[in-house]
């Protein structure tokens, strides 16, 4: 696998990409770097690399997406806001990619995905990229990663109807959760912070996420 790619999916093509996300407000540099050296044309369907560095969101197999560059790089923003996390877990695995933007900069990853196929197809994009920071598995996101936690941060990226505070119990004091909330046609993106004595919420913005299920399919 060529990490850099040529034409479509060469490094001058990714530049621009991060020009626009510069232009879109983006503005801590090492979300733009991290976003940078993730080659995301090895992250979709090769049929869709020649769009891998546009600005949207882009099907891939089993009914799921990739999010778009801005939206993976508003969220990561708001994970390294104010302090450097350590640990995060990171709800819908989906292709990997929020996942390897966030091995850039944090020291350990786990990740969740109910739709095994994916899990193993995301698992060998990392070993191949060399993420050897970033743990996947398969199975139900609501119910989190009880055994590794306690996590500093936990990032959902697709959206339940309404927020599963239950999965507060995995996070620091102090940790935050950010997640999508709403049904199919509105979302609103939320940055849970929890604190000794309950929780502050912070609204992000609108965004679309597909939904998050319970379960695991196999």
């Amino acid at each position: 696998m060529n990490p850099h790619g040529i034409g479509m999916t060469s490094d001058r093509t990714r530049q621009r990409m991060i020009d626009r996300l510069r232009l879109r407000g983006i503005g801590d540099e090492r979300v733009l770097m991290a976003m940078a050296q993730v080659p995301r044309h090895l992250f979709v369907d090769e049929a869709l690399a020649h769009r891998a560095y546009e600005d949207d969101a882009l099907p891939i197999k089993y009914g799921q997406t990739i999010s778009q560059p801005f939206v993976v790089a508003r969220m990561t923003e708001e994970v390294i806001k104010h302090h450097n996390p350590v640990k995060i877990l990171e709800l819908g695995t989906g292709s990997g990619y929020q996942a390897a933007v966030l091995g850039q900069l944090v020291d350990q990853v786990f990740s969740i995905e109910r739709i095994d196929k994916l899990t193993r197809i995301a698992r060998r994009r990392f070993i191949k990229l060399g993420y050897r920071n970033i743990r996947c598995k398969t199975g139900d996101g609501f119910e989190g990663w009880p055994s590794e936690a306690l996590f500093d941060i936990i990032i959902v990226t697709a959206a339940p109807e309404k927020v599963p505070y239950e999965l507060l119990d995995q996070l620091e004091v102090g940790g935050k959760m950010i997640l999508p909330v709403g049904n199919k046609k509105q979302q609103k993106l939320i940055a849970i912070v929890k604190e000794s004595h309950g929780y502050k919420k912070e609204m992000l913005g609108e965004v679309i996420f597909v939904p998050l299920l319970e379960g695991v399919v196999r």
